[in-house]
């Protein structure tokens, strides 16, 4: 068996993937489809799966306008956890940590979902105070959650620092033994391959420039590949919403702002857990592959730039080794960023538009990758059934004119 596997390997190897089989088609565009997604992200392709199992509705195409897993969803920190201090947000997440459960058997595809469980420090007594609403919050909504002090905190991860002489001590945490981390890049190609499965189309390359209304309604999408017809469009473009908004004539209330990360040099496992911290603006994890993965806030400033700031690393940095002086000799392999699109109230919009037949599904800010399958599931409801889930009803754009907001600030936390 060990002979004929590394012959396997060393035959695909040398064939330059030429006889692999394909995980999805790449077929050309129908000139009609019952439904277009815009954006082949996680979000994306979440909705047309569902589309297709929930609904049956598979002649559907994902138009992604570079190529499969390429843009956010291949940028994040994989970090996912439901601990939401308001109903609202906190129901649509559990809905996302409860597919995440099963989301590896239901695509029949590994997504390397690890439940290593969540931290958020407290460094004050303001931050305990929340943390402890929080928890009870969570714990009223039936979501996973309980509060440690300092000397718990150091007992479950004995690598970090919990000096009183710190510039911000460690006072306490809360922790969801339920969250962790997955494969991003495993999450859309599972995705991509189950929704080819059932007969959706996956085109890449494939830019949206415009969209057709006729009557208050929109009846297809100009393209890169040209004009494709369809009554139904969702667009989850994650940091260019508010572009693809303007095409359409309307005005999305969303900023978009780099967000940045990096991963260090792999190294034997050390921290076998998710740490993240408001007060020092940083949280970090360790891949499957050993590398530490760090990341922090957005940049202050809006652009759709994906290198961001040398600043923000820098403080990035300092955090990390304030929290964990043994990482202060790991060097750092690369950084990257990505384009987070941010609503005033840091909860995403997934509704129908003032453009009959036009949805959108944005404003995640830096939350987006955990909802992943949450968030496809209850699009995918509103597209098909021409109104919302009851899980995503509150996140309508309407609630920006009628006050109805849902204020997740403090639960974002730093950058997630």
């Amino acid at each position: 068996m060990q002979k004929y596997s590394i012959f396997s390997l060393a035959k695909n190897a040398l064939s330059y993937h030429k006889n692999w089989e394909q995980a999805w088609r790449s077929p050309e565009p129908k000139s009609e489809y019952d439904a277009i997604i815009v954006g082949g992200g996680g979000h994306g392709l979440a909705t047309a799966y569902y589309l297709a199992k929930e609904h049956g509705i598979t002649n559907v195409a994902v138009l992604e306008k570079g190529w499969i897993g390429g843009g956010n969803t291949g940028r994040n920190t994989t970090i996912v956890r439901s601990n939401y201090l308001w109903d609202e947000a906190a129901h649509l997440y559990e809905k996302a940590m409860k597919l995440w459960e099963g989301l590896s058997q239901d695509l029949n595809y590994n997504v390397m979902f690890s439940q290593r469980g969540v931290f958020n420090l407290g460094h004050t007594l303001q931050d305990m105070r929340d943390i402890e609403r929080r928890v009870n919050a969570n714990r009223l909504n039936g979501i996973d959650g309980v509060v440690m002090n300092a000397e718990e905190i150091k007992e479950r991860i004995p690598i970090i620092n919990t000096s009183p002489n710190a510039r911000y001590p460690i006072l306490g945490a809360s922790f969801q033994p339920r969250g962790g981390v997955a494969r991003h890049d495993a999450v859309a190609w599972g995705f991509a391959r189950g929704a080819d499965a059932r007969g959706v189309d996956i085109i890449q390359n494939c830019e949206v420039t415009g969209f057709r209304r006729e009557n208050g309604a929109v009846v297809g999408v100009e393209t890169s590949k040209g004009f494709i017809k369809s009554n139904k469009i969702g667009v989850v473009a994650a940091g260019h919403s508010s572009v693809l908004a303007e095409m359409a004539e309307l005005r999305m209330p969303i900023e978009s702002h780099p967000l940045q990360a990096l991963v260090s040099e792999p190294m034997k496992p050390v921290l076998d857990t998710v740490v993240m911290s408001n007060a020092v603006h940083g949280y970090v994890s360790q891949s499957d592959k050993g590398e530490l993965v760090i990341g922090a806030g957005v940049d202050a400033y809006t652009g759709y730039g994906q290198r961001g700031s040398l600043s923000i690393i820098e403080g990035n940095i300092a955090a990390i080794v304030e929290l964990f002086p043994i990482f202060s000799r790991v060097r750092q392999l690369r950084q990257w960023g990505g384009i987070v699109d941010v609503c005033p109230d840091a909860c995403p919009i997934i509704s129908k538009t003032d453009v009959k037949g036009l949805y959108f599904n944005c404003g995640w800010g830096t939350g987006g990758f955990k909802a992943t399958p949450g968030s496809g599931w209850v699009f995918a409801h509103t597209i098909a059934k021409d109104e919302p889930h009851e899980l995503n009803a509150a996140f309508d754009v309407n609630r920006f004119y009628t006050g109805a907001l849902i204020d997740e600030h403090g639960a974002a936390g730093v950058a997630h």
